[in-house]
């Protein structure tokens, strides 16, 4: 097995651990222990913590550390400097928003997982050429949603997309019934206002409605 082949195993068995990722937005790291654990007891145990704020590392670095069961990884990565930073953080994957040669390159060079966002068919291709067989569908609404996605099922089969951007309980479940989605990403399970408020169980409850989603083509571990 080649080094993309075992990271995109890895790949596969992050997405499919729950229906829904959570994309996270940390402003201050001493939540991101309590959220986590909220969301492990909430049944969704991978977290994207993005790179937005100057938070996002620490709180990386907390969760691996102290989280038991959960599978962190880092989002909003655009270069291989950040890409690393996640990796000795204890960053478990890594989410970009697109594409770029060096990132691609980096990616090559590093045991960090990346799952890359593509937007269109052509963008697929050409990571499909380089041996991605996970991609995250971005932004996923805007860039066509979930009828879009579909068309893609039947050209495209080698590939299994998370897509974000857009994405809520009440349209998530249109994507998951996809031949060829393997979760969703959101934000709506660590929305702001619970964050800044300490509302632990809010997140937990969020979490159990996400982890609840059905997926037709996935069997939940």
């Amino acid at each position: 097995m080649t080094p993309q082949e075992t990271k995109q195993q890895q790949l596969a068995e992050i997405l499919a651990l729950a229906a829904v990722i959570p994309v996270v937005i940390v402003e201050d790291a001493r939540h991101a222990v309590p959220m986590a654990r909220a969301l492990v007891a909430g049944g969704i145990r991978s977290i994207e913590v993005t790179l937005r704020t100057s938070a996002a590392l620490d709180a990386i670095r907390a969760i691996a550390a102290e989280v038991e069961g959960a599978v962190v990884g880092v989002g909003t990565v655009l270069d291989a400097t950040q890409l690393e930073a996640a990796r000795q953080a204890g960053a478990r994957f890594a989410v970009s928003p697109g594409t770029s040669p060096r990132l691609l390159d980096a990616a090559d060079d590093n045991a960090l997982p990346l799952l890359p966002g593509v937007a269109t068919a052509s963008e697929a291709m050409s990571l499909l050429e380089r041996g991605y067989r996970h991609l995250k569908f971005f932004p996923a609404v805007p860039a066509g949603g979930h009828k879009l996605l579909g068309a893609w099922a039947s050209p495209l089969p080698q590939i299994r997309f998370c897509p974000t951007g857009g994405i809520s309980l009440t349209n998530a479940a249109d994507f998951l019934a996809l031949p060829n989605v393997i979760c969703v990403g959101g934000s709506w399970l660590t929305p702001a206002d619970k964050l800044a408020a300490g509302d632990w169980a809010g997140i937990e409850l969020l979490a159990r409605e996400a982890a609840s989603l059905y997926r037709p083509t996935i069997a939940v571990p």
